[in-house]
């Protein structure tokens, strides 16, 4: 996700920095190079040793005749993108007033001024981060388009969130954003149906696929609006659904406002009639009788027929020419921009094989369901 990207990462003296290790080995993972820069009393917390590890460059602990912040984030400077994590409410106010008092502030203004993306992580308690100046400075610097990740709020502290929405974050302040201004709703994971109180009919989707999607579409500038029965995200609206009814309904109280659909869910084919007890276990045999759903890319596009739509055909026989001629059978029918075929058995997998099928053309995808995930989004990109 981020291959090739220079990050220059700002630790000041939040508790929370001792996760900056851990946050320097995901950006690495993700094809970042890192080095690191720090405050006074972020070494009170964590050994510059530590990031020295942790990112396999040399650490700036003070700035010296080499102009240590120019290097890192002037004009023609080594980084991409300026990444303050964590920042204080001290690092915070001092980046707003240009005060340059440690290295982490001070490359902090020679960024802003260089034109630099900056992507600023608050932690801190939770009163200092609801104090009317420190409002007030977060206001001022996020005018200047600057970007901010929103902290998790727990046990009265604002808390750095997690490597993930971190990541998501610098991509998306860092690359391309061919779905600038647009509107994507994603499906994902699974729908179940009750038989009682208890007992449901599901499928083995997670829901990797579908959120990779999203992911996504949202590093590439999208407002994402995810559809599922999974966790929050913080970079996405999400609505929870259990049923298919459920999905069908959200989807559909979302698609006036929608620029495109991508309709990534395994969505229950059958539902049930719910009995209101539960069914007592035995020997007796039990009949379910099954009735069809209806087809949410068919009652979407009776809806919408304008909605750039992409649609999802899982297969069990593994044969890329039936799952080819499935998909076409699929887009030829509702009129959809291309569909992702693939075999059922990567239901709950990591990795994933796919085809990208287009009329009689058809495109393999291989790999993770990260890589999936961004190429769908490259051609809905493309198809916008």
């Amino acid at each position: 996700m981020l291959d090739g990207l220079h990050v220059a990462l700002g630790v000041s003296g939040s508790i929370a920095a001792v996760k900056t290790v851990e946050l320097a080995h995901e950006l690495r993972r993700q094809g970042a190079e890192v080095r690191a820069v720090t405050t006074p009393a972020a070494e009170g917390i964590l050994h510059p040793w530590s990031l020295e590890y942790a990112t396999d460059n040399p650490v700036v602990t003070e700035i010296t005749g080499r102009v240590e912040h120019v290097e890192l984030c002037g004009v023609d400077g080594w980084a991409d993108v300026l990444l303050l994590a964590p920042a204080t409410a001290n690092t915070v106010g001092k980046v707003a007033a240009a005060v340059d008092d440690t290295p982490v502030t001070t490359c902090a203004t020679t960024a802003l001024g260089a034109d630099l993306p900056v992507v600023i992580v608050p932690a801190m308690h939770e009163p200092m981060y609801d104090h009317p100046g420190v409002i007030d400075a977060i206001d001022r610097v996020e005018s200047w388009g600057v970007s901010f990740v929103d902290p998790r709020i727990e046990e009265g502290k604002a808390k750095i969130p997690t490597e993930e929405t971190i990541v998501t974050a610098v991509a998306r302040a860092t690359g391309p954003d061919p779905l600038d201004g647009q509107r994507v709703v994603v499906t994902s994971g699974a729908t179940t149906e009750s038989v009682d109180p208890v007992r449901t009919l599901s499928n083995r989707a997670s829901g990797r696929t579908g959120r990779a999607v999203a992911r996504a579409c949202h590093t590439r500038g999208a407002e994402v609006v995810v559809v599922h029965d999974g966790p929050e995200l913080p970079w996405a609206t999400v609505e929870r659904v259990e049923t298919a009814a459920e999905m069908s309904d959200a989807v559909l109280s979302h698609a006036d406002g929608a620029d495109a659909l991508v309709s990534a869910a395994a969505i229950s084919d059958y539902t049930v009639q719910t009995a209101q007890s539960k069914l007592r276990s035995g020997q007796e045999t039990v009949t379910l009788r099954l009735r069809p759903t209806s087809k949410l890319l068919d009652t979407v596009r009776a809806e919408r027929p304008d909605l750039t739509m992409v649609g999802f055909k899982a297969e069990t026989d593994g044969d890329d020419t039936a799952i080819h001629e499935r998909a076409r059978e699929l887009q030829q029918r509702v009129g959809l921009s291309f569909v992702v075929g693939n075999d059922a058995g990567v239901m709950g997998e990591t990795d994933t094989r796919a085809l990208l099928v287009d009329g009689d053309d058809h495109e393999v995808v291989e790999g993770s369901k990260t890589a999936l995930g961004s190429r769908v989004a490259d051609r809905l990109a493309a198809a916008l």
